[in-house]
């Protein structure tokens, strides 16, 4: 019989389920971060698959093994001194003539509504090095980031 004529089965059309994408790089993490993650593993850890549905527990499984490799490839970066904009640093800036604040932290911590961004983000690369004062590229414009402040970071927030 032709295949043309043959039914096929229902899991032959299924997307394949992948993995959770790991974020390039290194995984450097504060202090806050290493904790959170500590704390995503534990709470992964105690909970209970065999109540669930197959395709749960595969996903469960999946965001655990995620987390787990974020533990284990987590890399604790030391305190920032607060001259310069660093990996930890919470920074104040100027663009566009607007005042915005942001914390430089790890990947897997970054939430951009909370004011911390990733230490692989553009802004924050753009940012890596500079002083208090001191105008940066970004986006193709020179100088467009003015550095206004710089200040350590509290890691038990």
């Amino acid at each position: 019989m032709s295949v043309a004529f043959r039914r096929e089965s229902d899991d032959e059309h299924m997307e394949p389920k992948f993995e959770l994408p790991i974020p390039p790089g290194p995984n450097w993490v504060t202090a806050r971060g290493l904790r959170l993650t500590q704390e995503q593993v534990a709470a992964l850890e105690a909970i209970d698959t065999a109540a669930m549905d197959e395709e749960a527990a595969k996903k469960h499984r999946r965001v655990l093994r995620y987390w787990r490799t974020r533990l284990a490839t987590a890399e604790l970066r030391p305190a920032a001194d607060g001259e310069t904009v660093a990996f930890g640093t919470r920074v104040t800036y100027r663009l566009n003539r607007q005042e915005k604040t942001v914390t430089i932290v790890g990947d897997d911590e970054a939430d951009p509504h909370e004011g911390r961004i990733s230490f692989s983000a553009p802004l924050a690369r753009a940012m890596m090095d500079a002083e208090i004062g001191e105008a940066v590229d970004f986006a193709g414009k020179d100088g467009a980031i003015e550095i206004v402040a710089i200040g350590v970071v509290d890691d038990e927030a």
